[in-house]
């Protein structure tokens, strides 16, 4: 495999995505969501107050913020992750374009590559694009007031931004691992449906389960743990131990899912 290779798959598949409506909508959706939000939000009296952070979603724009990236880990994240992870390479198959692929002096490696990195860009676009536009809707439709944390404190504006641009930031390597799940189940099921609703309900699964009584282990290895470390931003002072944790277990999954789907890739029989 050489980078010149691999980084031409990349800027071929970057370019295909472009061209995709989903993909389209999917950005603009990330676009609108905040703003939609916050202006449903200035027309009600009633405040999302069951969640962190909603008690302050009038005071300040970066508790919106902060309240869309609760609500985006829990659900949201893992959709976008596998738009496009779980149908970068089952799209070949039910277009049929395995052959024509890989007889254009890229190898199997090569496009493995180019393509997952393709994936885990578009993961990494949507999420600054959610995050981009939930601190400029918040900033534009409720103020940039003082930040209450967890711990009761007052964050002044820049602090406050600094804070939250790192709570998005935090929730990367989960993305990063989810995406390779998605890809993973691409390659094996080789159906877009599955690759992409198959990620979903197993995010959705560990979800629920870390809702319910069970061990602290089990719950901990769950990617979708990491999803919430970034409260550990918010407190005064700030504690890093779950984010630093949470990474680990999102790379462990990434390079787990992605050697699973490289081989499998590479031992397929692209006739059958």
């Amino acid at each position: 495999m050489s980078l010149r290779g691999a980084a031409t798959v990349t800027a071929v598949e970057c370019a295909k995505l472009a061209r995709q409506v989903k993909v389209q909508v999917v950005l603009g959706a990330c676009v609108a969501g905040p703003f939609a939000f916050a202006a449903a939000l200035r027309v009600q009296s009633s405040m999302p107050e069951d969640t962190l952070f909603g008690r302050a979603v009038t005071d300040s724009g970066f508790a919106l913020s902060l309240v869309v990236l609760g609500f985006a880990a829990l659900w949201v994240l893992p959709v976008l992750t596998s738009i496009v992870g779980g149908d970068v390479f089952s799209a070949d198959d039910r277009f049929g374009t395995w052959k024509t692929l890989l007889t254009r002096s890229r190898s199997r490696s090569e496009v493995f590559a180019g393509k997952v990195i393709a994936a885990m860009t578009f993961s990494v676009l949507a999420l600054a694009v959610l995050a981009a536009s939930s601190v400029v809707a918040g900033m534009f439709v409720i103020g940039s007031g003082p930040l209450i944390t967890l711990s009761g404190t007052l964050l002044p504006a820049p602090r406050a931004l600094a804070r939250v641009a790192l709570a998005w930031i935090s929730v990367l390597p989960p993305m990063i691992g989810l995406t390779a799940l998605a890809v993973a189940l691409s390659v094996a099921s080789r159906n877009s449906g599955a690759g992409i609703g198959l990620p979903v309900l197993a995010a959705l699964t560990m979800q629920l389960y870390a809702l319910v009584d069970g061990p602290e282990f089990a719950r901990r290895v769950l990617i979708t743990s990491a999803l919430g470390a970034w409260h550990g931003l918010l407190a005064e002072p700030p504690y890093h131990g779950p984010l630093v944790y949470g990474a680990t277990v999102s790379g462990a999954y990434a390079l787990v899912s992605l050697a699973i789907a490289y081989r499998m890739l590479l031992r397929r029989d692209i006739a059958a």
